[in-house]
């Protein structure tokens, strides 16, 4: 683990509902809290022992509410929804930087095999056509 890249700047854009992440290697990501949310490295989202994860569904609107540094390794987030349990280690955040439209795929892909419609995000919706 001491090879993982560290963060360097770490940003909440409440408006677009991300969490921009920069990391000393010169990568950095911009990720959507809904994919934080759904992807959370928590025992309720995974499930416990990895059996019985839980399809998180309707989090399109979910956004960040804090952040707290845990020690020099992690971050834990509190989300809007009163999700707050996952902490999200540097590897993680990296990991999934890296992969996040595979795993925006495959995150489409199960709630389609659950038979599951995502709603476009309210605040994308009513949002300022001149951005932020």
């Amino acid at each position: 683990m001491s090879n993982t890249p560290k963060p360097t700047d770490i940003v909440v854009h409440q408006k677009s509902h991300s969490l921009e992440i920069a990391f000393d290697d010169g990568a950095r990501f911009d990720l959507p809290c809904e994919l934080l949310r759904v992807y959370s490295p928590s025992a309720e989202v995974r499930g416990h022992w990895g059996q019985y994860a839980k399809l998180q569904v309707d989090k399109q609107d979910v956004n960040i509410t804090e952040i707290k540094p845990i020690g020099a390794y992690a971050v834990k987030i509190f989300f809007d929804d009163g999700h707050n349990s996952g902490l999200y280690d540097w590897g993680f955040l990296y990991d999934m930087g890296r992969k996040k439209d595979l795993m925006w795929n495959e995150y489409l892909q199960k709630l389609a095999e659950a038979g599951h419609q995502r709603k476009p995000p309210s605040w994308q919706t009513t949002a300022n056509p001149s951005g932020d």
